[in-house]
């Protein structure tokens, strides 16, 4: 019995127990859960040809076995495998590929595979988003088979268009635009149509990419005024929506501001996704007049965590991975040297404050295990009055530091960054790169370079020159970076020139070398402060 037969029964109370149950749990249940299905993955991963190949034909008999056995893994353990969609290699038949971008200018594509189990737990998993994300209270939710749903997230072959599908096997709630008709459009198109019809009769939710729903609520009047089509439009609409549009402009010019989505909708749910949503949360409540709940999902890791009414902090499921956790001090151990091998913790063993990289297993016959995800997470609690929980619950911090994700767009890595440079043929001798956030706490990327003293003569070179040339590389490597510019309207390159040396007075300063990718906010200030002290001694105060 799926969702939308519960519903026709009044099955309230059921179906909250069935889909957001796991939010009762205390610690041992979820461990208990999470102890069990790793049990039944252990036996399948082990036995398959890709588990063999890890394992070296060796047959973990305990979940701790299974940890000392299984090194840490990456894409690039399971990539000759995946790539080439050997499916008689995995430990259940995948029914779908799921694709996604690698590493822009080095990979183009992963792929990861999804067994029907896995789907079913996605679908049960995205159901609980869709009820929480409505939710006032704990048993409270407001879903309705006529509801109708604005989604602004890519379709298939990537994970986000598997949502609609699943969903569509609980509930018939109307997808704006049809799923069929969104797969053959470009993202402008797909956004427009959705809102014109969304304009027509209404929309009850809205999920998608937390910076792109930023960008297109920000233009919201102006897909509103290209899409309005005068009174012969306006008359198209329902009733209902007539009202709402006619009051909606007429406060928004009262007010002598720009027409906002909450002028005309008003929303049960809405749901983000990706990185970086802790910039646009703020700014989408104001104009929505509902605060987003967050979820978070990978290609390789499914549906794995939702928010909850109280919107602070995210819970895992507990049949989508198993989880582990590498402590951030051991994590910058193994990045300055890879021999270092860091210790991983389980969900019982996470400690309020601290920061950890994700790592995880995909039950019900998933490919990975013991999986670098490359997500950074901080455990905010182990209980929660506030929603009455007894389970940990987390916060997204970001990607790990040898990645710079912005707004959940783009991967840049330092092989991404120095293949740019090369490219072009800037004299960049030396460099750094930062994510860092502006005055409106939006993202960028913060390249600090030092040229060859030979490119700086008569200001052949400068800043906006430089920018303006490492920008067509980034978008000539990286189809992601394009779409920074081209969907969201961002610019996310600022590029500051550093005196001649300034690198090797850092060095001989602290004795370590700063080229690298995501420095740190202290090492850029120590190294912004080596310029200013260069070829002088260095105070001490």
């Amino acid at each position: 019995m799926n969702l939308q037969a519960k519903l026709s029964e009044k099955r309230y109370d059921h179906i909250w127990n069935s889909y957001c149950g796991f939010l009762d749990l205390n610690l041992e249940g979820f461990m208990s859960i999470q102890n069990r299905l790793m049990m039944e993955q252990i036996e399948m991963w082990s036995t398959s040809f890709l588990g063999k190949s890890i394992l070296n034909g060796r047959i973990p008999k305990s979940i701790d076995e299974f940890r000392s056995m299984v090194p840490l893994t990456t894409y690039d353990d399971y990539a000759d495998v995946l790539l080439q969609k050997k499916a008689e290699t995995l430990p259940e038949n995948p029914v779908i590929w799921i694709q996604t971008t690698w590493e822009g200018g080095k990979h183009p594509i992963k792929v990861a595979p999804y067994t029907r189990s896995m789907l079913d737990v996605y679908k049960n998993n995205v159901t609980a988003c869709l009820l929480l994300s409505t939710s006032k209270a704990k048993g409270h939710f407001d879903v309705s088979k006529s509801d109708k749903i604005l989604y602004g997230l890519a379709p298939l072959p990537y994970a986000t268009g598997i949502l609609p599908l699943l969903l569509n096997e609980e509930i018939d709630i109307e997808f704006l635009p049809a799923v069929k008709d969104a797969e053959d459009m470009t993202f402008s198109e797909r956004n427009k149509l959705g809102f014109k019809l969304a304009m027509k009769s209404g929309v009850d939710y809205f999920f998608g990419l937390g910076s792109v729903v930023y960008a297109i609520s920000r233009s919201f009047g102006d897909l509103n005024a290209k899409s309005s089509g005068g009174v012969s439009a306006l008359l198209k609409c329902k009733p209902k929506m007539i009202y709402r549009i006619l009051r909606g402009k007429y406060i928004a010019k009262k007010e002598n501001r720009a027409l906002m989505p909450k002028d005309i909708f008003k929303l049960k749910g809405f749901m983000v996704a990706g990185t970086d949503n802790k910039c646009y949360k703020d700014d989408l409540e104001s104009l929505w007049g509902i605060r987003p709940m967050e979820i978070f999902a990978g290609t390789e890791p499914t549906v794995i965590g939702t928010e909850t009414w109280t919107r602070s902090g995210m819970y895992f499921f507990p049949d989508s991975c198993f989880y582990e956790f590498i402590s951030e001090k051991d994590m910058y151990k193994n990045l300055e040297n890879s021999n270092h091998q860091p210790s991983t913790y389980l969900m019982d063993e996470v400690v309020p404050g601290e920061k950890y990289e994700l790592v995880i297993s995909v039950l019900k016959g998933g490919a990975f295990a013991r999986y670098r995800v490359g997500d950074m997470y901080r455990c905010v609690g182990l209980t929660n009055k506030e929603d009455d929980t007894r389970i940990p619950r987390f916060e997204y911090i970001d990607r790990v530091p040898t990645v710079i994700d912005i707004a959940g767009f783009t991967r840049i890595s330092k092989n991404g960054i120095e293949n740019a440079l090369q490219l072009s043929g800037l004299k960049v001798v030396n460099w750094t790169a930062k994510k860092a956030y502006n005055d409106n706490n939006k993202p960028y990327m913060h390249l600090l370079v030092e040229m060859e003293k030979s490119s700086l003569i008569d200001g052949a070179v400068n800043t906006e020159i430089i920018k303006e040339i490492l920008t067509t590389y980034f978008k000539y490597l990286d189809q992601d970076y394009r779409d920074l510019k081209k969907i969201l309207g961002m610019d996310p390159l600022v590029v500051t020139i550093l005196k001649c040396g300034t690198f090797s007075n850092y060095n001989s300063m602290h004795n370590k070398d700063i080229t690298k990718i995501n420095a740190n906010h202290y090492e850029i200030m120590e190294l912004m402060e080596a310029q200013e002290f260069q070829g002088s001694e260095r105070r001490v105060i």
